[in-house]
């Protein structure tokens, strides 16, 4: 078989940006003295007069990135989810929500597959506290090709967007020509009988494996890509619930508040449904590489087929 393509959805982020700026005179990148990290640096290099490195202050940054959207600027501000959504939370609540500013916030190095910097970084927090925040638009793309188009539709969107990519590189998966990207709505992956299988960001493409393994064992599962969170594709969720009858969601967050809380929601509230959360399950996690983190925490293909089987039987 051949090697599958893998590329860090930082990385397309960062260039994602060096595009953009070239056609948006008005687009700005701001960053916490992590331009290297967040892959900033490319429009850094590009654009260094459109470039501005807030220092080690996040809180302050969202403040000047709301500052700047006053003017007609819009302002991707960048630094790890951990930072953005959890440090800086009370400034993007009030300074960027409250007055629905057109600002992007570029939230990298999310949950587990941080590896080795350890629990302290791994926020498995981040898109259930941007979820409260009224009028927020939520996209955390499954690889490299979502992730640039995500990029893009962010800055055409008016309005607060927080975006989130991931330090480890990821299959890309949506490699197709009639691939499209739009806010709010969902992807049908995989289409299936038994189960249903709703997935977002790296977890998209263990999702699918899963669905191979199952397969083999004479289960159909449809997999469903959601790369918005917020606003969530009600209706996708929900069609595949009354086919299916039973649906897994599979996320690298918590299952508390992210995508598995979304879905919950949905269905409890318009069509009760069968369901299991996979996630990160109320813990905090450990040190080690993206992949031994991801296989520990049965987020991986082998440890979601794992689970899915259990709650079949």
């Amino acid at each position: 078989m051949p090697e599958v393509k893998k590329i860090a959805t930082r990385a397309s982020y960062g260039s994602a940006l060096v595009e953009l700026g070239k056609e948006h005179e008005n687009l700005y990148v701001l960053d916490a003295d992590l331009a290297g990290a967040t892959q900033t640096g490319m429009f850094k290099k590009e654009f260094p007069e459109r470039h501005i490195d807030c220092g080690i202050a996040e809180a302050n940054m969202m403040g000047i990135a709301a500052g700047m959207a006053t003017t007609g600027k819009i302002v991707f501000a960048s630094t790890f989810a951990m930072f953005a959504a959890g440090r800086a939370f009370e400034q993007v609540r009030n300074s960027i929500g409250y007055p629905h500013l057109n600002v992007k916030i570029g939230a990298t190095h999310a949950s587990v597959s941080v590896g080795e910097d350890g629990a302290t970084h791994q926020c498995n927090e981040d898109l259930a506290l941007m979820r409260t925040i009224p009028g927020m638009v939520i996209l955390n793309p499954s690889d490299d090709i979502e992730a640039k188009a995500a990029v893009r539709a962010a800055y055409e969107y008016v309005g607060p967007v927080y975006l989130r990519f991931g330090r480890a590189a990821v299959p890309v998966i949506n490699d197709r020509p009639d691939y499209q990207f739009e806010i709010g709505k969902g992807v049908l992956m995989r289409e299936g009988r038994d189960l249903t299988i709703v997935a977002t960001g790296l977890c998209v493409s263990s999702a699918l494996e899963a669905a191979e393994k199952l397969a083999a064992d004479g289960v159909s599962a449809e997999v469903i890509n959601i790369h918005t969170i917020k606003p969530l594709d009600e209706e996708i969720v929900i069609n595949s619930a009354k086919k299916t009858g039973r649906v897994v969601t599979v996320e690298e967050h918590s299952i508390i508040g992210g995508l598995g809380g979304a879905v919950a929601e949905v269905l409890g509230e318009k069509l009760p449904t069968k369901m299991m959360r996979i996630g990160v399950r109320d813990t905090y996690c450990e040190s080690g590489t993206a992949a031994a983190l991801l296989e520990k925490y049965q987020l991986d293909g082998a440890g979601v087929y794992a689970q899915i089987s259990a709650f079949l039987k």
